[in-house]
């Protein structure tokens, strides 16, 4: 069995040499040919490469040639002269393999014109070592300026920061506001891309335009939320805004707030799913569960945050406890009473808890005939 060891170049010429070379001896004698008219040239390890590869071969046993190939001239050109050189070998060798010896990564796609004319067990890539670093280096930076979405994500982002660093500085005559503006603009954009908002808003005017034109109920709801939400957020402005936060703390600060604003975001997020709810009965005879418990699950969870908010403002003085007035109709008489800030967070929780037990049995329950098909149709 006949190995054929060929080295691949493309780009110039051999010294006093007319490619393609074969024989150990001859490719021998062509080594301080190559290293003397280029001391720094790579083809020199690709050539040693070659050689040494041949004779591991031949100390297993197996017969190696050696031969060295190489294009010069335009690309196309190049790549003709490779073609036609290997062929050569091939007529000359008649090789039942060859394993391919190339010194860059832009002459191992030299390896399938070798594949053309003979099987290619292996490629064999030699880097000389100090400069491995800097040519992995290249080939991915060339690979990356050769990507129109990354260039357009990374590079375009970075120019713009460069260019706007120097301005904001003499806008602002101030390096730390400056830097500060820059850095909060970068990562918004970076959350911009990285949570897909950008995808998002393109679908955005298609999946407004499909609601228009299907009569989508939740079209409507989603508008009305988002209005609720507003209000909730204006709400909870107007609830902070007598408190002094270097008095109360950031905590407190915080629950008046969500106190204030949870019962209208509760209301938006009803409205939401009541929305998408209705679609669903609209558009198919079978509802999923997740639907018709989602409502009973946005009530429970504004439950849930009124009460905790309610309990931390009652705990910090901000709130007094709640009072239960005399009740008295008829014969029946209740004595009112006051709740303590457990007790009226126990209250909370409870009908949170019995409000998403509810949704489930109802969902349960819509969702039933769905789940129980009969024998003979499954």
């Amino acid at each position: 069995m006949t190995t054929l060891v060929v080295c691949l170049h493309r780009g110039s010429t051999l010294p006093g040499v007319e490619p393609p070379v074969l024989g150990r001896e001859a490719v021998e004698a062509l080594v301080p040919e190559v290293g003397m008219d280029d001391p720094e040239d790579a083809r020199v390890n690709c050539i040693l490469e070659g050689l040494r590869v041949a004779a591991d071969l031949e100390a297993d046993g197996e017969e190696a040639v050696v031969g060295v190939v190489s294009g010069a001239g335009t690309t196309v050109g190049a790549d003709r002269e490779v073609a036609s050189q290997t062929e050569t070998l091939v007529a000359e060798a008649d090789p039942d393999s060859a394993v391919v010896v190339v010194d860059s990564a832009e002459d191992e796609r030299l390896v399938p014109i070798v594949e053309s004319h003979v099987r290619v067990d292996a490629v064999d890539r030699v880097v000389v070592r100090q400069a491995r670093d800097i040519e992995s280096t290249y080939y991915l930076l060339k690979q990356f300026l050769a990507d129109e979405e990354l260039r357009k994500t990374v590079l375009v982002p970075l120019g713009v920061a460069l260019i706007a660093l120097p301005t904001l500085m003499f806008v602002t005559d101030s390096t730390t506001m400056a830097v500060g503006t820059l850095a909060a603009t970068l990562g918004l954009f970076l959350l911009y891309k990285g949570l897909g908002v950008d995808a998002y808003l393109e679908s955005l005017p298609s999946q407004v335009q499909e609601a228009l034109y299907s009569g989508q109920v939740s079209l409507v709801t989603y508008v009305v939320a988002a209005g609720l939400a507003l209000v909730g957020v204006f709400a909870g402005a107007l609830g902070i805004s007598n408190l002094d936060v270097a008095e109360v703390g950031w905590i407190i600060y915080g629950m008046r707030f969500a106190y204030a604003s949870v019962p209208w975001v509760t209301a938006a997020a009803l409205a939401a799913s009541t929305g998408r709810l209705i679609d669903e009965l609209i558009q198919d005879e079978a509802v999923g569960s997740a639907y018709v418990n989602l409502p009973f699950v946005a009530i429970a969870v504004g439950l849930a945050v009124r009460g905790f908010s309610a309990y931390f403002l009652e705990r910090s003085g901000v709130f007094g406890p709640v009072s239960v007035p005399d009740v008295e109709v008829g014969s029946f008489a209740f004595e009112g009473l006051t709740l303590a800030p457990g007790t009226h967070l126990a209250l909370y929780i409870l009908a949170s808890i019995l409000i998403s037990l509810v949704g489930v049995r109802v969902a349960a329950y819509v969702s039933n005939a769905d789940v129980e098909v009969p024998v003979g149709e499954r």
